[in-house]
């Protein structure tokens, strides 16, 4: 098993690259967000590989960072899931951005990936969140209608909100949804943790 490759550039194609390892040419399949930040053709890249073999053929999947190669690895336990749209949605999503995407069940942002459709969003958030790795910070924008002023949200106190109400008993995923409406809101967008904590129990008493 092939668990990195250091080479030269050789080619560089729609989601795949030609790696030059001292004279030996791998095809590299690698997300769009990954193609962003290559390096020019003719430039030393460092890949981690997943490998993947099926019947008699080999596939080889790079990435920047490990972190990026384990969402890849995660997102194929998701019935309906390959390699292909793993990648399409790392190429959409950075790490952070898809691990808030299913901490608040954001569909939406999931759906921006080509090829998922609403009930593949909705499988993935059932399956993964509370499978997938906590992201470093939650970024929330105010709500329309809010002044230009308002600053948007940090993300760690949208986490730290949630996780508040799970202390208190509530579901996870109905927490991360109270957190995400209160967020969303005038009054949330300049909230404190204790002020996203209260507006979301607010949420929650009326359901």
């Amino acid at each position: 098993m092939i668990g990195k490759l250091t080479g030269i550039i050789d080619e560089i194609a729609e989601g795949q690259i030609l790696l030059d390892v001292q004279g030996v040419g791998y095809v590299v399949f690698i997300s769009g967000k990954t193609a962003q930040s290559l390096p020019e053709r003719g430039q030393k890249l460092s890949l981690f590989i997943e490998t993947q073999m099926r019947e008699d053929v080999i596939k080889l999947f790079g990435f920047i960072g490990t972190a990026e190669r384990a969402w890849f690895r995660l997102l194929q336990n998701v019935q309906g899931v390959g390699a292909k749209l793993a990648l399409a949605i790392l190429g959409s999503l950075s790490s952070d951005e898809l691990a808030q995407a299913l901490a608040l069940r954001d569909t939406a942002a999931i759906c921006r990936a080509p090829g998922v459709g609403k009930k593949v969003a909705e499988r993935l958030i059932t399956e993964l969140h509370n499978k997938a790795p906590a992201p470093a910070n939650i970024s929330i924008a105010p709500a329309a209608g809010t002044k230009n002023g308002a600053a948007p949200l940090a993300g760690s106190k949208a986490l730290d909100a949630v996780s508040a109400l799970a202390n208190l008993g509530y579901k996870a995923d109905e927490a991360g949804r109270a957190i995400a409406k209160a967020a969303k809101s005038a009054e949330g967008a300049k909230a404190d943790t204790a002020g996203l904590i209260r507006l979301g129990l607010q949420i929650l008493a009326k359901h």
